[in-house]
């Protein structure tokens, strides 16, 4: 994939929030310079159980695609990917994954939740969030939408590129539940079919446009449910640069992680900031 065919990894398109929390409330002033098209929804406009909300024009990530766009990205300025397992940070920083005589002169540690348990880091502040999702095929759907509520749930309609649609969603803090949870899935479902009534096919919906439609009406378009741990930390991003001694010599380390549910959100501002953390280590 060439640089410019990176805009197939997006989808850019109108996004409807609302919130629950007199927290949530957003900013006009704050975000109006921020995001395209901003405008802060009306009373009337307003989703039962929501005390504000906004639209906005915004843009989705089809992650697979952008995941693939990245590495082929990297490769392609010789990079190498190597898969193995690795205990202790000192084995890195030995040289044991890189070509023959040329350790390393740093190593970046973005372990996620493998940060508490990698011998030399063993941060014991990282937890995972757990959230589960249901994607559905639905290219009709090209507009998103979110609702938070005050048990601190957000049901959210996340259109890809693709035409895949991603519908969830749960954030438990401190879950380690690896599969997915049927109860889970069907919240997700009635939730969502609530907040999105046009997640229903479109010839289901004009062949009886009256009738109450329930979830049985999205199990048709259900392509997979899935699960995962997102790695946050207590005291948020870890961000900084230490020199650690391995067995047989020393190099810098620069950590960044701790990102929970904001990864791709601040990968490239966090990435910036680490490589600037290695400038300034290596010039010392």
């Amino acid at each position: 994939m060439s640089e410019n065919e990176a805009e197939g990894c997006f989808l850019r398109l109108p996004q409807e929030e609302y919130y629950a929390e007199e927290e949530d409330r957003v900013n006009a002033a704050e975000y109006g310079e921020v995001y395209p098209n901003f405008r802060e929804l009306s009373q009337s406009e307003l989703r039962p159980g929501s005390l504000s909300g906004a639209s906005f024009t915004t843009l989705t990530i089809d992650t697979p695609v952008y995941l693939s766009y990245l590495l082929q990205r990297f490769l392609s300025r010789g990079g190498r990917a190597l898969r193995a397992k690795v205990q202790h940070i000192s084995q890195a920083i030995d040289g044991a994954f890189s070509p023959a005589n040329s350790p390393p002169e740093a190593v970046f540690v973005c372990a996620g939740l493998g940060a508490r348990s990698l011998g030399g880091v063993e941060d014991k502040d990282v937890y995972p969030i757990r959230g589960q999702i249901v994607l559905v095929r639905a290219p009709w759907i090209r507009f998103g939408r979110t609702l938070s509520s005050l048990d601190g749930l957000w049901t959210y309609i996340i259109p890809r590129r693709s035409g895949d649609v991603i519908l969830g969603g749960t954030k438990a803090s401190n879950d380690w539940y690896p599969t997915v949870r049927s109860e889970t899935t069907r919240s997700i479902l009635e939730r969502c079919l609530e907040l999105c009534p046009e997640l229903v096919p479109p010839e289901v919906r004009e062949k009886d446009p009256s009738r109450q439609f329930t979830i049985a009406d999205l199990q048709p378009i259900i392509i997979e449910e899935g699960c995962g741990l997102r790695p946050a930390r207590k005291d948020g991003i870890r961000l900084e640069t230490e020199v650690v001694e391995g067995s047989t010599r020393k190099a810098i380390v620069v950590h960044n992680y701790g990102h929970g549910g904001y990864g791709y959100q601040s990968s490239w501002g966090s990435a910036t900031m680490a490589l600037d953390l290695l400038t300034q280590a290596l010039s010392k």
